[in-house]
């Protein structure tokens, strides 16, 4: 059966030479839909390449039909507009999506799609090549572009999404009683950095520790749940606090009403909340095999987080078998949780492709 779809990953090795890199790749496949980027390493199988050159290339049959497609963001009076290509309502399956960082807003993208398009399921991550603009091609078909988004829209894949954020909550949780934007203003009604403060002082030693080098906050996402547990909340880094006032900034937009409770993030929270999502992913294949997969991972994790190497794709392969996968390291990584879609950083975003339909 020959292939629907190409998505191909190359390091930043193939900067200069990301077009003949497409070229080559689309006369060896001859013209399969093909999207990918350039990123800072990539993984394939069960290893992660984060320093020297490598390339990724997946390969999939019975997935099609597959429409690719590019998106630009447009700056306008009244915010900006996205083009290039409309969601709509259809069967489920998956749109995969390669943003560039710069150029690319995909939060308020995803949010748009929540609001007015539920059910949509994107997937991806944004690309990671360069520090600056133009240093992050992406791949579309035969072509290499330096700016906005590209995608494959595959309507009638069968896939199981998973997003391991690998925080573990600390604390009570609060119901944020005063907000502005991105700053929590009172968290039951006394200043965020209090209740931070307290926190601390009542931690043990390490995780004292790991909340003086990284607090975070998870913001429930479904408040009917009686006792939110990992992977009920959607992880948002702490910006910055206002001494005088109290108040912390953290990365997105808050409001008064929500539930939140501080985290903390490190390499054996990152490892369990993984594993526990796959071990959950494999019995909901039912003991079918999973026919591929997709990654998406942080710069962050990799070797900067976990002591061996080759992490995350290490424990697809060990948990769910050696299943053809590919993926990249990403700027801040795509994926849904609790049934929305959701930028992230930090995390695990993995599209698992069953082989056969439930």
């Amino acid at each position: 059966m020959p292939p629907s779809v190409a998505v191909l990953f190359a390091s930043a090795h193939f900067l200069g030479s990301a077009q003949a890199l497409v070229a080559a790749v689309a006369e060896e496949t001859g013209g399969v839909p093909l999207i990918g980027c350039v990123a800072e390493g990539v993984a394939g199988g069960a290893r992660e390449v984060e320093s020297g050159p490598a390339v990724s290339l997946w390969l999939a049959a019975g997935l099609g039909p597959v429409e690719t497609f590019a998106m630009d963001f447009v700056q306008t009076a009244s915010g900006g507009a996205y083009g290039g290509y409309r969601f709509g309502p259809g069967p489920a399956g998956v749109h995969l999506m390669f943003c560039d960082p710069f150029t690319f807003p995909a939060s308020a993208l995803l949010a748009h799609l929540n609001e007015h398009v539920p059910g949509t399921v994107v997937m991806g991550g944004m690309s990671s090549g360069g520090l600056r603009s133009g240093q992050s091609p992406l791949f579309l078909d035969g072509r290499v572009l330096t700016h906005g988004a590209v995608g494959a829209a595959l309507p009638h894949a069968v896939v199981h999404p998973l997003v391991a954020q690998g925080c573990r909550p600390v604390g009570d949780p609060y119901t944020i009683t005063s907000a502005d934007g991105n700053l929590i203003v009172e968290l039951g009604g006394r200043p965020p950095l209090a209740r931070l403060r307290e926190l601390a002082a009542a931690l043990p030693a390490r995780d004292r520790d790991l909340l003086a080098h990284g607090a975070h906050v998870g913001m429930v996402i479904d408040e009917y749940l009686a006792d939110p547990g990992p992977g009920d909340f959607l992880i948002r880094g702490i910006a910055g606090a206002d001494p005088g006032s109290g108040a912390i900034a953290v990365g997105g937009e808050v409001e008064a009403g929500q539930t939140v409770q501080f985290h903390l993030r490190d390499a054996r929270s990152a490892d369990e909340d993984l594993r526990r999502a796959l071990e959950r992913e494999a019995a909901a294949l039912g003991g079918r095999r999973a026919a591929g997969a997709l990654l998406f991972t942080c710069t962050g994790r990799g070797s900067r987080m976990f002591a061996a190497p080759d992490h995350d794709a290490g424990l697809v392969a060990e948990i769910l078998g050696e299943v053809p996968l590919a993926g990249f390291f990403c700027d801040g990584e795509l994926g849904p949780v609790g049934g929305q879609n959701f930028l992230h950083t930090f995390t695990a975003s993995i599209a698992l492709f069953a082989d056969t339909p439930p």
